[in-house]
């Protein structure tokens, strides 16, 4: 089965990296992406910026250009920034905008909202978040408003669950991936969520798995693969994420 890898990350000192929380993260480049996904037959995915780029698009538009129409980017920007340059990432394979609540690279609420709109009504774009069930909960008044919405590692923490399945019920999409991250019942959380919607899940090796407590492991695909019946599975594993993605290029 092929799989779309719709959340893992390039750290390529060529570009500007910027030290966060006093770590700096060591080099995860493309060459070291294919060396270990390819053997998993991953044949598509999304780059997803991390702060330690910040709001620097340079690793992220040399790793889509060099993956190629099969992949799209996932970025950060600041709300200043113009529309011109919203619509040059959509070409270039930009798919998303991401909010990470958890590592300080997002935090005004008010502000997240009219991005979401503004992205979506300028490029399609969705919205990402990275958070906890705390800020999960009292986020969703606001996300139940947005365009679309995907949220990281299944919600972090089992807390997240209520909110994270209102959301799914009313569109939005969360990631299967960070595995070695999350407080939470993988496999219930997993059935749960296919269960509200089997269009939901979508998922990411997370690699490099920085700072995780564990890093991914290929059993995390045959985890996924074991809890839910093959539909969707499968759905999980590709097909979700060719829907909400649409990269220039379906895998084969």
């Amino acid at each position: 089965m092929a799989l779309f890898d719709a959340h893992f990350h390039i750290i390529d000192p060529r570009f500007p990296l910027v030290i966060h929380d006093g770590f700096m993260p060591p080099p995860y480049t493309v060459d070291d992406y294919w060396a270990t996904a390819g053997p998993l037959g991953v044949a598509g995915g999304a780059i997803v910026s991390t702060p330690f780029q910040a709001y620097d698009q340079g690793c992220l538009l040399d790793a889509l250009a060099r993956f190629g129409p099969c992949y799209v980017g996932v970025t950060q920007l600041p709300e200043d920034v113009d529309d011109q340059t919203i619509r040059y990432l959509d070409s270039a394979g930009v798919r998303a905008l991401r909010f990470d609540f958890l590592h300080g690279m997002a935090g005004d609420p008010a502000a997240m909202a009219r991005m979401a709109h503004r992205v979506f009504d300028l490029a399609g774009w969705h919205i990402e978040l990275c958070l906890d069930g705390y800020t999960l909960h009292e986020l969703k008044p606001t996300l139940l408003g947005l365009p679309r919405v995907v949220i990281e590692h299944l919600g972090f923490t089992a807390n997240a669950l209520p909110a994270l399945l209102e959301l799914v019920w009313r569109g939005a999409k969360v990631k299967a991936s960070g595995f070695g991250r999350v407080s939470l019942s993988v496999r219930a959380t997993l059935q749960a969520i296919a269960e509200a919607d089997e269009t939901a899940l979508m998922f990411g090796t997370d690699l490099p798995s920085l700072r995780a407590e564990r890093p991914f492991y290929p059993s995390d695909i045959s985890l996924i693969a074991g809890t839910l019946d093959p539909g969707r599975a499968e759905r999980a594993l590709f097909h979700n994420a060719i829907a909400c993605y649409r990269p220039a290029q379906v895998p084969v």
